[in-house]
């Protein structure tokens, strides 16, 4: 799990800091796997290659949204849905977040790392690189 510390003004104009967290479970990270020809960090070692722009910030937003969620006050769940995913991706910590992977390399594999389980890190994280301008 990735706790991640977001600064951003509100639409108010208001600074906000404020934790946010970001996990996939083993179960998600097989599905995600599973579901795509030839795996998945394969398919984004092929759309990096090829320079795919407008893939890669789908990938980034994907995997935003799937591992954006708020932990139970007794750390025994990690809830998500698609309102919740949907409300994160309506703020300008979305935006902050969304500029920093896209164009650091270093954060977005740190970012990746942070999301998947401990067994399965590494994966897809070296695929991962900032769009180029």
């Amino acid at each position: 799990m990735l706790k991640k510390t977001i600064t951003y003004k509100d639409y108010n104009g208001t600074e906000r800091t404020e934790d946010h967290y970001f996990n996939l479970s083993e179960a998600e990270v097989m599905e995600m796997e599973m579901s795509t020809a030839g795996g998945l960090a394969e398919m984004i070692r092929g759309i990096v290659a090829a320079q795919d722009a407008p893939a890669i910030i789908k990938i980034f937003k994907d995997l935003i949204l799937k591992a954006y969620g708020e932990k139970s006050p007794d750390g025994r769940r990690f809830v998500k849905s698609d309102e919740l995913s949907k409300a994160f991706s309506e703020t300008e910590a979305y935006s902050v977040l969304f500029m920093e992977l896209a164009t650091d390399a270093d954060a977005a594999a740190k970012f990746v790392n942070g999301i998947v389980p401990n067994s399965r890190q590494g994966v897809p994280a070296p695929a991962l690189a900032p769009v180029a301008n």
